[in-house]
């Protein structure tokens, strides 16, 4: 079993990539997903309140996207709030892997901040994606996301040169779908 990490910046397309692994056959988990589970679990929510106050409660819930303008705005608080998540997700990603039972299964974790905090060595291998910051700024705002956001979440995260530096692999995505495919396909065939 070979263990990868998959990083990339905000909007530059890592669920995309993941996607085409999983089709290839590989075995995906998404820290994001395992995140967003967290935040509806009593307890996480309780660990959450004591650091952001009531304030950050709306109807028994985590109001995410208050908690998103908070730690994007105040990297302190978001250093706290990822003390509190990121154990509990890799104990999540750790029980999904013991499941696996293919000792030749190419295992696909699907998570962002990798480097930033300093997570490289969990992993086998690191692919990162990549695309220019103004082509993930575009891609995110036909989304409906707002540019100002787009920036500030792009602020918290490494460069992205620095993040190809430190790839086993990288794929370029900046060019269209097909491309990007061809990519993949090539590095799931090495791994």
């Amino acid at each position: 079993m070979i263990i990868i990490g998959l990083t990339g910046n905000y909007g530059m397309g890592k669920s995309t990539v993941a996607k085409m692994f999983r089709e290839l056959g590989a075995v995906v988990i998404d820290a994001d997903d395992i995140v967003r589970q967290l935040l509806s679990d009593y307890a996480v929510i309780y660990e959450i309140k004591k650091v952001f106050g009531d304030d950050i409660i709306q109807q028994s819930e985590i109001n995410k996207k208050k908690l998103a303008e908070i730690i994007f705005e105040h990297p302190h608080l978001r250093i706290s709030l990822e003390n509190i998540l990121h154990p509990m997700v890799f104990k999540r990603i750790d029980e999904e892997i013991a499941k696996i039972t293919d000792p030749s299964a190419i295992v696909i974790i699907e998570a962002p901040v990798i480097f930033e905090r300093g997570y490289q060595n969990r992993f086998d291998k690191i692919i990162t994606v990549y695309t220019s910051e103004d082509t993930a700024i575009e891609r995110l705002k036909k989304k409906g996301v707002l540019e100002d956001d787009i920036r500030k979440r792009l602020k918290s995260q490494f460069p992205i040169e620095m993040k190809i530096k430190r790839s086993d692999f990288t794929i370029d995505n900046t060019r269209d779908i097909e491309n990007t495919r061809k990519q993949v396909e090539e590095i799931y065939s090495k791994l």
